[in-house]
């Protein structure tokens, strides 16, 4: 039998016969469950990995300040040094801030500090800590306080540390005052009702999620929240009032409404002491420590991991956009200029 006679197969689309099913295709669902526990997965290993900079930013050692010269003679043996508060007051800048000032403090050649603020404020705690400190120095050698574009709020704050004698300069147009305390707060209640969520923590006391942006305070919680605020607030009244004898008491009270300053304003008021430059409040400080031509240095601190990773030496704030991102539900009383963004810091 040849090729012609062998029987043919007959084709489905001849016959009329029902065609081989296609091969199984995957369910879109258990996709979709592949591709969100990989999403989990993903911001798991980046929660974990910012918390471990985090982690090793705040508590591991940091070498000291190096000394960068300023200005004056380079072979001088006594020195003056400018000890800058920049941007917002808050971890890890402030550990700087208090490194320095504890590196001044031990540096039997610093005769003189000029205490540089560029500054809207920041975290209570930390502005207390930079305070402390400077007073204590201020008990050993001369500060004297220059303000830049902005010394408000923990930024006024942090210059009282330069103790009652100290003369504060503020440039002409410095903005200063600020003076209170702020807790940022949202509510999310509109929005709730819209996407139809709620949020039912489960806690161990009344006032656990006091500051929850999912329901309004109750009467009690607000009056947890106000006592620490008026606590917060009169410490700031104290400082103010030991540190300026220009002030009363109640001058202070009547100063603090939260209101910025101009330069010319905190002058009539006696928040500060004159109008100049950088170049005024050294000369002033030369004239104090009796000192005619001393090497001018700056402390610099070598970059740390977070400052690489997010770019500050770009003269970035990386730490107030790495914060907000981590702990934007955290309550944080602060003596803070609110509605100014944060000044990038250099140091």
């Amino acid at each position: 039998m040849d090729s012609s006679q062998v029987p043919q197969t007959p084709s489905p689309s001849v016959t009329g016969g029902t065609p081989p099913p296609p091969p199984p295709r995957r369910h879109l669902g258990r996709r979709l469950l592949r591709w969100a526990v990989g999403l989990a997965l993903l911001i798991s290993l980046l929660a974990n990995f910012s918390q471990w900079v985090v982690t090793s930013t705040l508590f591991t050692s940091h070498p000291g300040p190096v000394e960068e010269f300023h200005a004056g003679s380079h072979t001088a043996t006594d020195k003056l040094v400018i000890i800058e508060v920049t941007g917002t007051i808050m971890p890890p800048f402030s550990q700087r801030t208090l490194r320095a000032i504890k590196h001044a403090l031990e540096d039997k050649h610093v005769k003189g500090v000029l205490l540089q603020i560029d500054s809207p404020g920041g975290f209570v705690a930390d502005s207390h800590q930079i305070y402390h400190r400077l007073k204590e120095l201020a008990e050993k050698k001369p500060i004297v306080v220059s303000m830049k574009s902005m010394a408000a709020s923990g930024g006024y704050y942090v210059a009282m540390g330069a103790g009652e004698k100290a003369k504060i300069f503020a440039e002409p147009t410095t903005w200063t005052g600020s003076i209170g305390v702020i807790i940022p707060r949202y509510e999310f209640l509109g929005l709730k009702e819209k996407l139809g969520i709620d949020s039912k923590p489960l806690k161990t006391g009344e006032f656990k999620d006091a500051l929850s942006p999912f329901h309004p305070l109750s009467e009690n919680e607000k009056a947890v929240w106000d006592n620490i605020l008026q606590q917060a607030f009169d410490r700031f009244i104290n400082v103010i009032d030991q540190n300026r004898e220009k002030l009363t008491r109640e001058n202070v009270k009547k100063l603090a409404t939260g209101q910025i300053y101009t330069a010319d304003d905190a002058l009539k008021f006696g928040l500060v002491d004159a109008i100049g430059y950088e170049e005024d409040a050294l000369n002033e400080l030369k004239s104090i420590v009796k000192v005619t031509d001393p090497k001018i240095i700056k402390y610099e601190f070598q970059a740390g991991f977070v400052d690489l990773l997010l770019g500050s030496q770009a003269r970035q704030d990386p730490a107030v956009q790495w914060r907000d991102w981590l702990e934007a539900t955290v309550p944080r009383a602060m003596f803070y200029c609110s509605w100014a963004p944060a000044i990038p810091h250099s140091r």
